[in-house]
């Protein structure tokens, strides 16, 4: 048995066994998280970098639908909006959460908005439903329920949850940079994916994707600071010279090209235009209901999906999984997707590209701030914000998923079949589904049926049980006729 003397804890006026310097370390606990404002700055950059894509992203996925008069957002007010939010709502988790969790346009959300909602109503109509879902959020949050929920959840199913983010940002990687690009569907196969165009790998940009892998990983093997930003950085430069001197078909959706002009004037015409009741008239009480409920349900648990594996990758959480703080965080993330419906660019939700700054360093809402300051410029700067290539970004969502699972997978008692088998599935299906919210869904309800099947109905928490109903209901309201 050691003799020695117990290790002291820290305090705010000794983080890490060091005294804090200044105001901004005080007020961030930067020191007390083990992190520094050079990691801070870093992180936010990485972060910034690895989701600036969305600026481009979600104009051309709620812009490429109607509503129900035909009626077309403008590209112009959704790149405004998108940044708008997105700084708005990066700012505020990170000086009022202080968490390095950056928030933007929820993809998956803004495609049932776009498909699901607005063909049927009109485009103030559609967001006023993203507005209440978002209302619904900040009262489950009033109410202590969303915590309960996220409490609620086993140890071995929240390291599955960080597990399946992991793999899911990775796939995610893969696919944005073309590495992995889907099967025709005329080829009649039941592979649904393929390595590069027919098999093989083609092209510059995939080129500077594998480059891209190759230096970050270089780089973290040798403890380099900034290994993830540095190589972001270094591959956009490469991809903007390659772009320039050799002919390249298609970078995708970003080509790495300095832009004549790069000042853009905000356009705000779509902030403000919502129509909180009116979607009802126009489909009846129990289909906006169940509009409400799919658009609350998607941000509910992607979003404690992404706040659980970020906040458990930047070691913000206690021994049981716990994170002190929690319910500043939650409320935040259903005002920004309020926030998000106001300004017309959809649910605002918590990005899981926030876990490239993390994997830089980032440890408190420092980081945020950098990167809401970033988005902010962008309302201004879009031609140059979204210069950088997803296959110069990408390279970041790879290694971060190797960290990840690297620091998780061992934490599950693979021993517990109960525990066991729903994290498999739970880490699995994110990737498989291309969804958070299916994988955490799937994987509550395996783990409720086999508790039960155990004899051990004690050992499952009130609230999974709810949720598992949730759930249950959900996946079944095709076979009821509800969707």
């Amino acid at each position: 048995m050691s003799t020695s003397a117990p290790a002291k804890v820290p305090t705010p006026e000794m983080p890490g066994g060091a005294p804090a310097h200044g105001a901004l370390d005080r007020y961030f606990r930067i020191s007390e998280r083990g992190s520094s404002i050079a990691r801070e700055i870093r992180g936010g950059f990485a972060t910034f970098f690895a989701m600036a894509y969305i600026i481009v992203l979600n104009p051309i996925i709620l812009g490429s639908a109607k509503d129900m008069y035909g009626h077309h957002l403008a590209n112009g007010q959704l790149v405004t909006a998108t940044a708008l939010t997105a700084a708005f709502t990066t700012l505020l988790m990170g000086v009022i959460g202080n968490v390095p969790i950056a928030l933007a346009a929820g993809l998956g959300v803004n495609s049932v908005v776009a498909l699901q909602l607005a063909p049927r109503m009109s485009w103030p109509d559609a967001m006023g439903m993203v507005v209440l879902a978002g209302f619904v959020v900040m009262l489950l949050v009033a109410t202590g329920l969303r915590e309960r929920v996220m409490n609620a959840v086993p140890f071995g199913l929240r390291k599955a949850i960080s597990i399946g983010i992991g793999l899911f940002i990775m796939l995610i990687g893969l696919v944005d940079s073309g590495f992995i690009t889907r099967m025709p569907d005329a080829a009649q196969t039941t592979v649904p994916v393929q390595l590069g165009v027919g098999g093989h790998l083609h092209g510059w940009p995939v080129l500077v994707f594998i480059l891209g892998v190759l230096l970050t990983f270089a780089l973290l093997v040798r403890k380099a600071p900034g290994a993830i930003l540095i190589s972001i950085v270094g591959m956009t430069v490469l991809a903007v010279i390659l772009n320039a001197v050799t002919t390249i078909p298609s970078w995708g959706l970003t080509v790495p090209k300095w832009p004549g002009n790069p000042v853009a004037t905000p356009d705000f015409g779509l902030v403000g235009q919502v129509s909180l009741f009116g979607g009802f008239h126009k489909v009846g009480l129990l289909t906006g209901i169940l509009f409400v409920f799919t658009v609350l349900l998607s941000s509910f648990f992607d979003a404690m999906g992404t706040i659980m594996g970020v906040s458990d990758e930047a070691k913000l959480t206690d021994a049981e999984g716990y994170m002190p703080g929690i319910n500043r965080v939650l409320f935040i993330d259903g005002f920004a997707v309020a926030a998000g419906g106001a300004s017309s660019s959809s649910a605002t939700t918590a990005f899981v590209e926030s876990t490239a700054g993390v994997g830089e360093g980032a440890r408190t809402g420092l980081a945020n701030v950098v990167t809401g300051g970033l988005f902010a410029v962008a309302l201004f700067l879009a031609p140059v914000a979204t210069m950088v290539p997803s296959q110069a970004a990408t390279p970041a969502l790879i290694a971060v998923g190797f960290l990840i699972l690297s620091n998780s997978i061992k934490e599950i008692d693979w021993a517990d079949y109960t525990i066991a088998i729903p994290a498999f599935v739970t880490m699995l299906m994110m990737p498989f589904t291309y969804s958070i919210t299916n994988g955490i869904g799937m994987g509550f309800l395996t783990f409720t049926v086999l508790r039960l099947a155990a004899g051990r109905a004690r050992e499952i928490p009130a609230p999974m049980y709810v949720v598992s109903a949730v759930f249950a209901f959900y996946y079944l309201m095709p076979a009821l006729g509800l969707t």
